[in-house]
């Protein structure tokens, strides 16, 4: 299944704005495997002097970003198991800023950090791919949004690539 099957009754209207992040020549397991080796070159290629950088005050350093791009994937697959298996429970919301500030990113190696978004990421497959066309088509409600499980996969990597054209945008300049 490719993002162009994803309907806009299956994730909230913000998701509008991640979701053209997503190629839409790959499959959702395609793209969870294929985006996290970009995601990881990409963050490689940055000069080891601007993982502490913030471009502004009270802004996250890009170690910050990345392990808030873990935090994410881990809430967002933990919803897409819950409702996959059909509990219909609401999922509630989750406050970023929160999650960074009680992090310890900045006194983790940048290749600690990479090793533990790739194991989240493999995690995050092969649950993926054990979902049923049925399972991937069931909807919950989080953040009191109603949302899909395939969107929730697709999100996983949108929201990854919102990232790195912040990193582009205001980090790398």
């Amino acid at each position: 299944m490719k993002i162009t099957e994803l309907s806009n009754t299956e994730y909230a209207p913000y998701c509008e704005t991640y979701l053209p992040n997503v190629d839409d020549t790959y499959t959702l397991t395609e793209w969870l495997e294929v985006s996290v080796h970009e995601f990881v070159h990409f963050i490689q290629d940055i000069p080891m002097d601007k993982h502490g950088y913030r471009y502004a005050e009270g802004k996250w350093t890009i170690k910050e970003i990345i392990q808030h791009v873990i935090d994410t994937e881990r809430i967002f697959a933990y919803r897409a198991l819950r409702i996959s298996r059909n509990d219909k429970t609401p999922l509630p919301g989750f406050d970023e800023n929160d999650y960074v500030s009680n992090t310890d990113a900045e006194n983790r190696s940048l290749q600690d950090i990479l090793t533990e978004l790739a194991l989240v990421r493999q995690s995050s497959l092969v649950m993926f791919k054990s979902f049923s066309q049925e399972q991937l088509l069931r909807k919950g409600e989080a953040s009191g949004h109603e949302v899909s499980v395939r969107a929730l996969g697709f999100l996983i990597t949108a929201h990854q690539y919102h990232h790195m054209k912040v990193f582009k945008e205001r980090y790398l300049e």
